[in-house]
């Protein structure tokens, strides 16, 4: 094989092996995917305020739990991985893929024990999320308190 390959040669190389994505289709399935998950849920919400006569508040509680217990579900029978490659953004950005993102791991490194598989490996996607989420909370809350002073 001929390692000294032109730049005109490897770049039409790379436009031929480079997956060709449909951005309008990419948003309608994105769209679909996170309008069914946020079905779902309001569903999950009708059913605990008009069925069980929780509040709207309780409700809200409930909806997020079984959204992420449904997530975790879908993500040990390797469901979840497919809703996301078709769905896109759609499938995580809402709390599920936030679920999805903690359990995959989980599942994945179960093999190499407790602490240095699971505990380790639990925090590698969310671990950013939450710790920037607190420190923002932080930031801000400093920054509410200083101009209410």
């Amino acid at each position: 094989m001929n390692k000294n390959i032109s730049n005109e040669n490897y770049n039409k190389y790379v436009s031929e092996i480079t997956p060709k994505h449909n951005c309008f289709a990419n948003c309608i399935r994105a769209f679909i995917v996170g309008g069914v998950i946020c079905t779902i849920g309001e569903g999950i919400t009708c059913l605990m305020t008009d069925v069980f006569n929780y509040s709207k508040d309780d409700a809200g509680s409930y909806t997020s739990m079984i959204l992420v217990l449904l997530s975790v579900i879908l993500t040990g029978f390797n469901l979840y991985k497919k809703i996301a490659k078709w769905g896109g953004a759609g499938a995580l950005v809402p709390i599920t893929g936030f679920a999805n993102s903690v359990a995959s791991p989980t599942i994945e490194y179960q093999k190499e024990g407790e602490v240095f598989g699971k505990g380790v490996k639990i925090f590698t996607i969310a671990g950013p999320v939450i710790l920037f989420g607190i420190f923002t909370s932080w930031l801000l809350g400093l920054i509410y308190w200083i101009v209410t002073l």
